[in-house]
């Protein structure tokens, strides 16, 4: 785990018994155990008592030990509202689980929503809401999809979460916290049914030094207001495990060609990020590193990293770089300038690049 020590100093929450800092980040792949994430899942969950609330939305749940720990907190009377993709891509991925959650006997009953939806979109947003022992909330790019035993044709498939590369990042400013929950209520409201598109209005939450974007929204991308405030001289990193999107593929292109330098860190796949998107960002002075494992483990983190002069920003959260994450997609995607965050993510990047030595450029 790396930790990031932001506001300490403000006032606790009732029941806190540390300080409660700005943000901590939560790593995983390679160099840490596998499981580390789903394990402090678990450990989250553990920690609400009754009378508290648990808030979720995730794209892949197959976890069973996890679903299991939700079903013990639903019991203890924990209050469980939990919106999960009732189709991902892999589309059997989550029966199991939905079929155990929403037994109303055995599992949690009507605090499980199933997501359905008839266009060609996701509930793709990994976010996990906890009332205690502090408001918080954790978003980024893990869905617990692993399970013990493991089914390695559905890991073949969409790659092993538990051991690959994601981020899980802890989220305390009271604003975005309550945005962030309030998101997930307003969905588990529609009792299954898929929002589209977002208001404009509502798109954009800002925090004390944060600010969240939902997506989907029909309105031009707000993270492209940060890349074009960038100036010759100024740096872009993108860790990104999918880029599939011309639009902006030709705004990093832009940028390049002001004076900025771009890099981009995206997985092995041609399936998640094609070669000819590779090649449009060579060709145009991109430079691209493809994480390679020997064990075909994936690079699944999403963030960037920004400098221009002495300002810094970072972004993190579920967005991919495709059109379905900007145009169809239930996602998030957190913009912020607490500048200790930004030095670990920055440590994040070189470590990522340093865990295997496939990684190649």
């Amino acid at each position: 785990m790396l930790g990031i020590s932001g506001a300490i100093g403000r006032e606790l929450p009732k029941g806190a018994t540390t300080p409660v800092p700005e943000a901590l980040l939560y790593a995983a792949g390679p160099d840490y155990p596998a499981r580390v994430q789903r394990d402090l899942l678990e450990r989250h969950i553990d920690a609400v008592p009754a009378g508290g609330s648990i808030d979720w939305m995730t794209y892949y749940f197959r976890d069973d030990a996890l679903a299991d720990a939700i079903v013990r907190a639903h019991r203890r009377g924990v209050t469980v509202r939990l919106c999960v993709e009732r189709r991902p891509r892999n589309r059997r991925a989550n029966d199991r689980v939905i079929r155990r959650l929403s037994d109303p006997i055995s599992g949690i009953g009507p605090g499980l929503a199933a997501i359905g939806h008839l266009l060609p979109l996701h509930l793709h947003t990994k976010l996990y809401a906890f009332s205690h022992p502090y408001p918080h909330v954790l978003v980024g790019s893990f869905n617990p999809s692993g399970n013990e035993p493991e089914d390695p044709a559905i890991i073949a498939d969409i790659g092993d979460q538990d051991r690959g590369h994601n981020l899980l990042i802890e989220l305390t400013d009271p604003v975005v916290v309550t945005a962030l929950v309030d998101r997930v209520r307003d969905l588990y409201s529609t009792g299954g049914s898929f929002r589209w598109p977002i208001r404009t209005p509502d798109a954009v939450v800002r925090g004390e030094s944060s600010e969240s974007l939902f997506l989907p929204l029909l309105a031009p991308m707000p993270l492209l207001r940060h890349f074009r405030a960038l100036e010759a001289g100024a740096s872009l990193r993108i860790a990104a495990s999918h880029f599939r999107d011309p639009f902006m593929a030709a705004e990093l292109r832009k940028l390049v060609e002001r004076g900025v330098e771009v890099t981009l860190l995206t997985g092995s796949t041609a399936r998640r990020t094609p070669r000819r998107t590779e090649r449009y960002l060579i060709r145009h002075g991109i430079d691209v590193c493809r994480f390679a494992h020997p064990d075909r483990l994936p690079m699944h983190s999403k963030f960037m990293l920004a400098q221009c002069g002495g300002k810094r920003w970072a972004s993190f959260g579920s967005y991919n770089l495709t059109l379905t994450s900007r145009w169809l997609n239930h996602e998030l995607l957190m913009i912020s300038w607490n500048p200790d965050l930004w030095l670990q993510l920055d440590r994040r990047w070189t470590e990522i690049l340093e865990s295997t030595p496939g990684t190649a450029a």
